[in-house]
């Protein structure tokens, strides 16, 4: 029985031992060696081991300690996380620094969302040294002026030396550590922050032209384009740490915040870019409106964020429904074959695929590389998009220009048809007095046959003789008010809205007929003098009036709104009448682009005539067709 019982105890003790081996060297924490011959070295597995202090009660004595020293875990993933938000988390590294002769080494954090990080650096007397960072403290208490959490390593502990790290944040964090040389680390750090200098400079260049492009044009998407790069370029900063370290070093309470307030104004931006470049609202209504409503929903999100649930700004991946919304909406317009379209969705795309990358990274898979293009993979995925959005802009001014030209092509076949018609209809005012003067004439003659013949026949009929000569006189005044009538439509026809400025100028061809009409109008109640108050004066040139008294000389565009006037003056004319009978309505370009002069001269008149229009619309309301005229003795002194 003796035997049986102390076999089966050495079977146990062998299992164990065999248990113990094959444990140990899949668990046994693995030292980092660095020595001069390397530069850089990333800290995966089993190089880091953790500790989760779920009470936030321990110190750097108690974790020493082997009962608390012994529950240190290995890392299960590639990246080591913080999974439970509300724990302390410590970790473990062993760096054995005994082979340094001359390089300096440091210690380098890369997550800048990580509230607290404490490092406690051993020395060669079983001490350590506290270093504490993180994006709750200012960015003055850095070792080194960079984005990065970076402590110095101490050559003099000798090997095997074990540094804890004390980890705290109030999201969910990558923990990527690596050991870098401070020759690696200065000449990483340069080239990092030189392309993005490259990076924030080029979002700067697009920004201020299509800022240009917005005042010229006035165009919303200009200005929409314009805010979602502003609002890319501070959440890039903010995820990077290049805000905390230039825009706000003092106030760390806004790492908080700040790249969930970006990534709202990132969302809503482009969606009303998305809405006003594709045209949605005339192209698509329905997707017009599920943009509204996902604007309505991410700005309710935001706000619940921002007032109540602080915590819910970790939660990134809402970003992808207001990105999908604009990618179906640019892929529809693109079946529906929109020009701008096909770059909207080619910049969508390499934003997705940067989206993607990013969250394939975050998810730690095996067969995604580590590598500095995958790391900036959305970085990388907006520069694409802002290009090919800068195209899709592009090619919708292109769009606007065809239809600008169909437009001017479809008002000078109008004008010809117009043309058209005033010759067919003058062609049969012609025809209709030919007709009449016709038939005024064998009128006349057959008039005449019967004065010779009631003349011969007999005195008697005198009385019916003047009847006839009555009658010839009613005929001239017809025909006289047949004239009359013609001269009036013509002049209506000129008066006409449809008016061209050819028409226009057979009323007014001159400056000598402006005057005239000028000079007639002004004085139309009689001359006064302006000076010595005399009613009597001389004609002078171009209709002016010369005082008999006190030979004071008053030209017809005096005191009126075309004196000084430095255009022709029958286009002045044209520009009243024009504005007068569209009701204010045409714009400077229309009058330009009418009579060929520049649109700040037609703005600068136009403005001054509605102006006047606006002051006298009482008086000129009932007065019609002659109502313009009424607005070229503007400045006349009452």
């Amino acid at each position: 029985m003796f035997r049986l019982s102390g076999g089966i105890y050495a079977l146990f003790l062998w299992l164990t031992g065999i248990l113990m081996l094959v444990q140990d060297p899949c668990f046994a924490q693995k030292e980092v060696r660095i020595t001069d011959s390397e530069e850089e070295h990333r800290l995966l597995y089993n190089e880091i081991e953790y500790l989760e202090d779920k009470n936030a009660s321990l110190t750097i004595n108690a974790i020493r300690e082997s009962a608390w020293s012994k529950l240190f875990k290995p890392t299960p993933e590639h990246t080591f996380k913080n999974y439970h938000t509300k724990s302390i988390y410590w970790l473990r590294l062993k760096i054995n620094a005994d082979n340094l002769s001359e390089k300096r080494w440091i210690l380098e954090f890369f997550d800048q969302t990580i509230d607290e990080i404490t490092v406690f650096v051993p020395d060669n007397n079983g001490h350590f040294s506290v270093k504490n960072m993180g994006d709750k403290y200012p960015f003055k208490f850095r070792n080194f002026s960079h984005k990065n959490f970076t402590v110095n390593i101490n050559p003099d502990a000798g090997r095997n030396k074990i540094y804890y790290v004390r980890l705290r944040s109030h999201e969910i964090s990558n923990i990527i550590i690596y050991l870098r040389s401070l020759n690696r680390f200065i000449a990483y750090g340069l080239y990092e922050y030189f392309f993005f200098g490259i990076f924030y400079g080029m979002i700067l260049v697009f920004s201020l032209y299509n800022f240009m492009m917005y005042l010229a044009f006035r165009q919303k998407q200009y200005l929409y384009y314009v805010a979602y790069n502003i609002s890319v370029s501070l959440y890039q900063l903010c995820t990077e740490g290049l805000a905390y370290q230039f825009l706000w070093p003092s106030f760390p309470v806004w790492n908080q915040y700040a790249y969930g307030i970006a990534l709202f104004f990132v969302s809503i931006s482009i969606l009303l870019f998305s809405q006003s470049i594709l045209q949605l609202r005339k192209n698509a209504p329905k997707l017009y409106q599920l943009i509204n409503w996902t604007i309505v929903l991410r700005t309710l999100y935001f706000l619940i964020c921002l007032v109540f649930k602080n915590d819910w700004f970790i939660y990134k991946i809402v970003e992808i429904v207001p990105l999908l919304v604009c990618y179906y909406c640019g892929c529809y317009s693109l079946y529906k074959k929109y020009p701008p379209a096909k770059y909207i969705v080619i910049g969508y795309s390499f934003l997705l695929a940067g989206f993607f990358i990013k969250l394939f990274r975050a998810l730690e898979l095996e067969w995604l590389p580590h590598s500095l293009f995958i790391y900036y993979s959305l970085s990388f995925g907006f520069v694409m998009e802002m290009i090919f959005l800068s195209f899709a802009i592009g090619e919708r001014v292109r769009v606007l220009k065809i239809e600008k030209e169909k437009a001017q092509r479809h008002t000078i076949e109008q004008m010809q048809q117009n043309e058209k018609l005033q010759k067919i209809i003058n062609q049969e005012l012609e025809e209709q007095i030919r007709a009449r003067t016709k038939e005024i004439i064998e009128k006349s003659e057959i008039i005449d046959k019967q004065n010779k013949e009631l003349t011969e026949r007999n005195q008697l009929l005198k009385e019916q003789s003047e009847e006839i000569s009555l009658m010839l006189v009613l005929l001239e005044q017809d025909n006289q008010s047949l004239q009359t009538d013609i001269e009036k439509v013509t002049r209506d026809r000129v008066m006409s809205k449809e008016v061209d400025f050819a028409e226009f100028s057979r009323v007014y061809p001159d400056k000598e007929t402006c005057l005239k009409y000028l000079a007639d109008l002004k004085w139309s109640k009689g001359y006064v003098c302006l000076k010595c108050g005399n009613k009597e004066f001389y004609p002078g040139s171009f209709h002016s009036r010369r005082c008999t008294k006190c030979a004071y000389e008053e030209s017809a565009a005096m005191h009126t709104m075309l004196e000084n006037v430095r255009i022709p003056i029958n286009k002045a004319f044209y520009i009243i009448f024009l504005v007068y009978s569209s009701g204010g309505k045409i714009s400077s370009y229309k009058l330009s682009e009418l009579l060929s002069i520049r649109q700040g001269t037609c703005w600068t008149y136009g403005s001054r005539i509605k102006k006047l229009m606006q002051e006298r619309k009482k008086e000129i309301r009932n007065m019609g067709e002659e109502g313009w005229s009424k607005l070229l003795l503007e400045n006349i002194t009452r």
